[in-house]
């Protein structure tokens, strides 16, 4: 092996919510190049606009050693590649490795001796090895761990959170023989001031990363079926969710709708390998099975408010404030919301959404839905907060009732404002 820590030369492949932070961080530090397969997303960056609002106009500029790039002959003359492009999943739940494989095949043809292939993106254990590395071989001719060398440090990002950032969040590195793994390591240590954790192998960084999310996903949907539960007793899930955080140990988990690419995904990669091998998961099953059914709930649970009281939910007109996966973001993936909005038109209800963090050109190519500028006063016979965006917290539940008609249903599902509030929640 020759590589050399100080000579690398870095291309970020996929410049998403993962890679162009990483792209701007390396980029105040040594020469790097974030490319991307979309010409539009590269002419933004080029005029310092993100528009996944991760990094800002000041960051982009103050990375004066990066470059962007569209084309694989500009990035040729690199020899470490960092893989960052999403890993989604299949309308079945199967694991959609087509990114990844593109990513694999195209650094294949421009693969060298001595290159060093670094993962980001979020795979089932074993992933890099069974899967990557045999695409990187076969195209370039080049033999794994004699003339290429892999690593694998997966991605901690966090969309919309601007406390936990990738310079905050210890990263966790591994690499394809132990010198590698050092190397990747430090490469690492130049931009992470929290640290890094080296891992044993590749295998246990692809676990570790899986199992966060994985972990994450069982303890809402236990809390989801809380809530069910709790409903039907006529019991407040926020106040009893209160009471019991009233002791150290009880974890802070709260109900509601689990989507966007890594809580709502990544634990169908874990179950999909344990599959492969022969293992059912039925814990890790049942509780993405729960959690994929909230949507439903939800919807279930508005038509029940107005059956209470001698009404049809039929031809009602219902505000869903917020489509984004989560809070204060702009990332429409895999959003569980667009489920609620699905079944609200099932029970052929007027639906309207309206959040000020998407872009309506998004929306409208992702699921035909375009969105309303403003809540219309005294319009809406309920509204549901699905997402807890700060413009709607500073609204206030006055202000957002000021959009219901006379005995309208307020649906805080959030739990954000206090129970004698709203009309119903989760």
């Amino acid at each position: 092996m020759s590589i050399n820590l100080q000579e690398l030369r870095l291309a970020i492949i996929g410049l998403g919510y993962v890679g162009l932070p990483l792209a701007v961080e390396f980029g105040k530090k040594r020469d790097v190049i974030g490319f991307d397969v979309n010409i539009e997303r590269i002419n933004q960056l080029e005029k310092f606009y993100d528009s996944t609002l991760e990094v800002s106009e000041k960051d982009i500029q103050n990375a004066n050693k990066l470059k962007f790039a569209h084309q694989v002959d500009q990035i040729s003359n690199c020899n470490c590649f960092i893989v960052t492009v999403p890993t989604p999943i299949d309308k079945n739940k199967n694991p959609d490795l087509s990114p990844i494989q593109n990513a694999s095949e195209m650094i294949s043809m421009i693969l060298k001796k001595n290159d060093l292939v670094i993962y980001e993106s979020t795979v089932y254990p074993g992933a890099t090895e069974e899967f990557c590395v045999p695409i990187l071989e076969a195209n370039s001719g080049l033999k794994f761990n004699r003339d290429f060398f892999c690593g694998y440090s997966p991605e901690r990002i966090n969309p919309g959170d601007k406390e936990h950032r990738l310079v905050n969040i210890t990263k966790v590195t591994s690499g394809s023989t132990e010198d590698i793994a050092n190397i990747v390591d430090s490469l690492y240590k130049e931009i992470v001031t929290a640290g890094t954790h080296k891992a044993e192998s590749i295998k246990v960084a692809e676990a570790a990363k899986v199992i966060e999310n994985t972990q994450r996903d069982l303890n809402i949907a236990l809390i989801n079926e809380l809530a069910v539960i709790f409903n039907q007793m006529d019991i407040d899930t926020e106040a009893v969710l209160r009471a019991a955080g009233s002791k150290w140990n009880f974890l802070p988990f709260k109900p509601g709708l689990v989507g966007g690419h890594c809580i709502g995904v990544d634990p169908y990669y874990l179950t999909h390998k344990a599959q492969s091998i022969g293992y059912k998961p039925e814990v890790i099953l049942a509780g993405r099975k729960l959690n994929d059914a909230m949507g439903k709930y939800v919807a279930q649970q508005l038509e029940k408010a107005f059956k209470d009281r001698g009404k049809s939910i039929s031809d009602k007109r219902v505000l869903i404030m917020g489509l984004s996966f989560k809070e204060n973001c702009p990332d429409l993936r895999n959003t569980k919301v667009i489920d609620t909005y699905e079944h609200l038109k099932e029970l052929e209800c007027l639906v309207d959404c309206y959040d000020p963090w998407i872009d309506e050109v998004e929306s409208q190519k992702l699921y035909g839905i375009k969105l309303v500028k403003k809540i219309k006063a005294n319009y809406y016979d309920a509204i549901l907060l699905a997402v807890n965006h700060k413009e709607f917290i500073d609204l206030g539940s006055k202000g957002i009732k000021e959009g219901l008609t006379e005995g309208g249903i307020f649906y805080d599902m959030k739990s954000i404002f206090p129970k004698e509030e709203s009309s119903l929640r989760l």
